[in-house]
């Protein structure tokens, strides 16, 4: 078992404290948190040195100890970045510091704010993907290290520093991690300021051949499929130049199989846009509201309904 830390009280280093307790409305308050004895002494010298604007060592310790009781408190990360920065302390051994938290904690995201502060007074991104690779062992769809991930790209320009690669690698493992569709997406048009009007029609076949390929590995993975839809916006094209592909994977005729419902949506889609076919775009609705997909009928109902108001406008 971990050592038991000396109260702050019995400690000769902080006899010149007076800890500040916490006002929970007087003796009689309706709803005290139980906080265990450690964390309520903790805190109570922490409110004493943050009010005092206290700016040392000592206090860095305390913060650290609190970030172990709670890696939440967001308030303690701050007045730790304050001190840090004033103090003029290596900002590299904090980094060390942090990925065993961010290791240990991993959905807390009051750490990746913190880093970012360290990282932009560092003013280096060296090693940080690295970790970042290590994060995603643990966890490779984790909201908080994406975010960051995007920020690192954008602050030091890392768009085509193995970013993309680094997805490809992941989407290999499971083609079905959304947040790295979503981080490919913000690497191919993240960087442009006007989207895809700086995106080629080069670039733009290289991303549908690999969002095609990847549906080819599994049809009913939504995630290229979306990718696929905001491919065709973005290019301004119109959806039916998807339709040989997407009927690979979807027929209207009876026995015909149906390999992805995000198929037949799209097909929905497609057909729409052609008054010849207008009526397979309701054929297309009907069999995932009543077959293919009858959880969210309502919803294919309502885009039937919608297709049925533009031709009673038409």
């Amino acid at each position: 078992m971990p050592k038991q830390r000396t109260k702050y009280s019995e400690d000769p280093a902080w006899a010149d404290v007076e800890p500040l307790p916490q006002d929970d409305g007087g003796p009689n308050a309706l709803a005290t948190i139980a906080y265990s004895e450690e964390y309520r002494e903790t805190m109570e010298y922490l409110r004493a040195v943050m009010a005092a604007n206290e700016m040392s060592q000592r206090v860095l310790e305390l913060t650290a100890h609190i970030i172990s009781l709670n890696p939440a408190h967001y308030t303690v990360w701050l007045y730790r970045s304050r001190v840090l920065f004033h103090l003029k302390s290596p900002l590299r051994p904090e980094i060390d510091w942090l990925n065993t938290i961010a290791l240990k904690y991993i959905k807390n995201y009051q750490i990746w704010h913190h880093r970012q502060l360290i990282i932009t007074e560092l003013d280096s991104a060296d090693g940080e993907t690295d970790f970042l690779a290590q994060m995603f062992e643990k966890d490779a769809k984790n909201y908080h290290v994406w975010s960051y991930r995007q920020w690192l790209v954008r602050k030091f320009g890392l768009w085509d520093q193995g970013e993309i690669e680094e997805v490809e690698r992941l989407l290999m493992r499971d083609v079905r991690n959304n947040s790295a569709w979503n981080h490919r997406w913000f690497l191919v048009f993240g960087r442009f300021q006007k989207g895809a009007e700086e995106a080629d029609d080069e670039l733009i076949e290289r991303e549908l051949d690999f969002a095609k390929d990847a549906i080819r590995a599994a049809p009913q993975n939504e995630s290229p499929w979306n990718y696929l839809r905001g491919l065709i916006k973005k290019s301004g094209r119109q959806f039916k130049v998807l339709v040989p592909f997407a009927e690979e994977f979807a027929g209207l005729d009876e026995g015909a199989r149906v390999r992805s419902s995000h198929a037949l949506d799209l097909l929905a889609t497609a057909y729409a846009e052609e008054d010849a076919r207008r009526e397979d775009a309701f054929r297309a609705l009907d069999l995932l509201a009543n077959k293919y997909d009858p959880i969210r009928a309502n919803y294919w109902i309502y885009r039937r309904g919608l297709l049925e108001q533009d031709d009673m406008q038409a």
